[in-house]
This record gives C-alpha cells, structure tokens and sequence, in this order.
C-alpha cells in the first residue's frame, strides 16, 4: 500500500511540473513574439485589402514567332589592286553613304602608269596620222597607175595597224584609269561600317582579304520561319484583310515597334526537314533598334484591336450561384458584382459583363470581406507581385 501511495505522488508531481513547464512556455513565448498589429488597428477594425484596378485591354488573337534580324545587303570591302594603304577615312561604327570615299591605295604609280598610257595613245594617233596620209596618197597615184598595186596594199597595212594601234593605246589607258580609280576604294551601298581591318602602311592584295565590312541596317529585314498550316492561314488573312493586319516586334529589352513593315513575302519552298516555310519582313529601322544578328518576337494580328475587360484571377471567386469579384468603391466599402467570363488570358481573364474599366477588385484578402464592409485599401500596379 505504501509503495502505491509513493507511486501515485510521482505521477501528480510530474504532471505538476509538467504544467509548469507548458505554462512558463506560453510567457516567454508572449513576451519574446514581437506582435504584429492587426491589418485594421489603426483603422477601427477594418480589414486591410489589396486591390488592382481593371482595364480594358486589347484581346486580339495574335500569333507570335522568333525572328531573326539579318541586313537585307552587306558587303565586304576588298581591294582590287595591289599596294600599300596610306589612309583610312571613315570612323568605324560609323554610318557610310554610298560612294563615300573609305581607304585611300597607294597613288604614285597608277598615276604615272596613267601618263604613261597617255603618251602611248598619243604616240599611236600620230603615226594613225602618218599612215592615214600616206594611204591617201598611194591610193591617188595607183588611180593615175603612178603607184603599184603591191605599194597600194603595204599602205594600206599600215594604216589598218596604226588604228588597231591606237585602240590598243586607248584601251591600255582606260585599263590604267580604272586601276587609278581603284585606288580609292568606295562604299558601294549604304548602311553601317564596322572594324578597321586593315591599317595605314599594311601592304594589301588584290581580292585576297577583306578591309571592311557595310552592313545595311535601314531598311532591314527579319527572317521568321512557320509551319505550311500558318502560311495558309497567313495568305488568307493578308487576302481577307490586307492592311488591317498589323505586326509588332518585341526586342530583347521590351521595347514594341509597330506598324513599321515595309513588305514582305515567303520563300518558294517548304523546307522538308523542318516541314516549314520561311517568311521575310522587311522593316524601316531609322533608329537602329534592330540590329543584324539580334533576334525578336514578331507578333501577328489585326490592326483593329478587339477590347475586353481583362480582370486578374487572383480577384475570382465562385459560389452556388457562380463567379464573382469583390471590388472597393470610392468610399472603401466593398462591393461584390457578378461577373460572366471568357477566355484566359495569361494570368487573367477575359469579363464579359458585370465589371466596367477603372473598376478596382481586391486581389488579396477576400477571405476576410464581405458585401457592404468598409476596408482599408492598398492599390498596388499590374505588374507587382501580391
């Protein structure tokens, strides 16, 4: 009996101390929590709420695909004579118009090949002269049967020679002029220069290495590829439509250019290793956003934008009677308006009716609101988390 009785007292110690423990737990806890001050503390009780304002926005199909920006011409500058570069006159990175004079060739010789050439020409018109004399008069006296007809034939040779003489010369000058012109090396089209590649005092070959490089960056064209079903599509929405199609690119960095196509038209076959075609657009670029190389996002769709209400899901909720959205008036009392849906979109939905634009819907805290309720409200952008 007394071992019993001493059993018995342990066990009610313990639980004793054990209360003990729990009960100094939930102290400490009290005291070492920092409190958070309830959403509506400082404003009588109401629930605190963040909201976003809806929008109407354009809803229009679009289809997107992955361009490939590429420079509709591009050239490699390349020397066609030989010799030493003496200056260089462009600005690399710079734009070049055509024409604009880039490397400057060595000059002395092919100017002195030029005189040289000269008096060869003039040399052969003189004896053409002579020649054309002489013939003249042997034709004159073999008439009056002065001159044999083997004399006759040996003048007129050398009349024949000195014209062919003379054509030669000419030629061999306008060969000369033309290496002379080719000492200055010319843009042959428009657009962006790159790297120097070949220095003042580098001795360069004729068509053997390239100088410089002009790409053409306005206008420009972007390369996308589509599946044979699209390109019939396309072709009837170009037919169907025409200019009521617009197409816009999206760079790199978000910026959208729109309505800036030139012309465009697809390839004459259908690549049978990736069963599409490939479509090229042509753009003006007069800031240079687009760049050879770069790749964008070009999106297809009609010019004419269809608007609808688009209203964040995280503002839907659903009961018996079916969805709805909690939205706050101007005086922060929340109303709730049935609303009918459409498509999604993204992150959002389309409203068919029950909202209008500017309406503001509580994306966070529905749980704690209802119809009539005053809250205190937080409006925050589109694009922030919540």
């Amino acid at each position: 009996m007394r071992v019993g009785k001493l059993k018995n007292r342990n066990i009610i110690k313990q639980v004793v101390i054990l209360g003990l423990c729990v009960a100094l737990g939930w102290y400490l806890k009290s005291k070492l929590t920092p409190q958070l001050p309830s959403a509506g503390a400082n404003a009588g009780g109401e629930p605190y709420v963040l909201i976003q304002t809806v929008e109407e926005s354009d809803v229009s199909p679009k289809t997107t695909y992955i361009g490939h920006v590429e420079a509709i011409k591009s050239v490699n500058i390349m020397p066609q004579i030989n010799g030493y570069v003496e200056k260089v006159l462009f600005q690399e990175g710079s734009q070049v118009n055509e024409g604009d004079i880039l490397f400057i060739i060595e000059q002395e010789r092919y100017i002195a090949n030029v005189e040289l050439r000269q008096a060869e020409l003039d040399s052969a018109r003189a004896n053409l002269v002579r020649a054309e004399r002489d013939f003249k008069r042997q034709s004159s006296l073999s008439k009056q049967n002065y001159a044999s007809k083997a004399t006759l034939d040996t003048s007129e040779s050398a009349y024949l020679q000195a014209k062919a003489a003379v054509a030669q010369a000419q030629a061999n000058l306008d060969l000369a002029k033309i290496d002379l012109g080719y000492t200055e090396i010319k843009a042959p089209i428009s657009g962006r220069i790159g790297k120097a590649l070949v220095t003042e005092g580098n001795y360069v070959a004729s068509s053997l290495q390239t100088l410089a490089r002009i790409v053409q960056t306005d206008p420009i064209r972007v390369a996308f590829s589509v599946t044979d079903k699209d390109m019939l599509n396309m072709r009837q929405m170009y037919d169907g439509m025409g200019s009521q199609l617009q197409t816009e690119l999206i760079l790199s960095n978000g910026t959208v250019l729109v309505n800036n196509l030139r012309s465009r038209f697809a390839d004459n076959e259908v690549n049978s290793e990736t069963a599409t075609i490939a479509v090229y657009a042509e753009y003006n670029n007069p800031k240079d956003l687009l760049i050879p190389g770069n790749y964008v996002d070009i999106r297809i769709g009609e010019k004419n934008a269809q608007k609808a209400i688009l209203v964040p899901q995280a503002a839907l909720a659903q009961d018996e009677h079916g969805s709805y959205v909690m939205t706050v008036n101007e005086d922060g009392v929340v109303v709730q308006k049935r609303v009918t849906l459409g498509d999604v979109i993204e992150d959002k939905q389309v409203a068919l009716d029950g909202l209008t634009a500017n309406d503001k819907v509580i994306v966070q805290g529905l749980q704690k609101v209802r119809d009539g309720q005053k809250v205190r409200a937080e409006l925050v952008k589109d694009d922030e988390e919540v």
